[in-house]
């Protein structure tokens, strides 16, 4: 696998160029449940529909969470784009059995270091509207390995309003506590995640159809 290596003056001059991106490529970027989370580490999970979505956790991790984030990202797209080690990334490859045992063996290892992990369930990018999710079981095993460790879950929402660019709608949920879920197996506890996030993600799609942005706050600005 090809681990992480991370670099502070990196993320520095990324982040300049990544935040012009975000507010040049979409209309709005509307956040509800987004706020800071005081406990470290967590694993971060989500749906994975766009290209977008590995660098949106990286603008609100600089924008709002402000954790030490890992994220595991497929062996080609890092072997093609090997900078984004430098903002944390490292690899799986599904390929191999093998590996992927190593892939979360190392995120196991960066959990129990205090860093906080981002983990796509869907292991594959799929489209917004494809149902189920269909969960790899990574993330029940990581809950398995590290039961201290909370789990986030996010959606995210990509749409065409009424204006030329897309919109960004992301909804934080709340916390999942491993202990309750630790009398489940690893196949029953993937199903409940995989369940939840659809619940979760179909909610927002409502919110979104029905343009209702109450309870929404701009993305946009960092805090400080």
């Amino acid at each position: 696998m090809i681990d992480a290596k991370k670099s502070a003056l990196f993320e520095t001059g990324f982040n300049m160029y990544l935040t012009p991106l975000i507010r040049t490529s979409f209309s709005r970027m509307l956040g509800q449940g987004v706020e800071a989370i005081p406990k470290k580490p967590v694993l971060f999970i989500a749906n994975h529909s766009s290209w977008w979505d590995g660098l949106l956790f990286f603008y609100l991790n600089r924008t709002v969470w402000r954790h030490d984030i890992h994220m595991m990202m497929h062996e080609e797209g890092l072997q093609k784009h090997p900078y984004f080690r430098y903002l944390g990334a490292f690899s799986i490859n599904r390929k191999k059995p093998k590996e992927i045992l190593t892939s979360l063996q190392y995120a196991e290892a960066l959990l129990k270091q205090g860093k906080s992990v981002v983990l796509f369930p869907q292991g594959d990018e799929f489209h917004l509207e494809t149902r189920p999710l269909a969960f790899q079981t990574g993330a029940a095993y990581l809950m398995e390995h590290c039961p201290e460790v909370p789990v986030v879950p996010l959606s995210f929402y990509y749409s065409f309003g009424h204006q030329q660019k897309p919109e960004i709608w992301v909804r934080q949920h709340p916390v999942i506590s491993t202990d309750t879920l630790k009398h489940l197996s690893r196949k029953e506890k993937t199903a409940y995640l995989q369940e939840l996030s659809i619940e979760q993600l179909d909610s927002l799609r409502d919110t979104v159809i029905s343009e209702n942005s109450e309870g929404f706050r701009p993305l946009g600005k960092r805090r400080r």
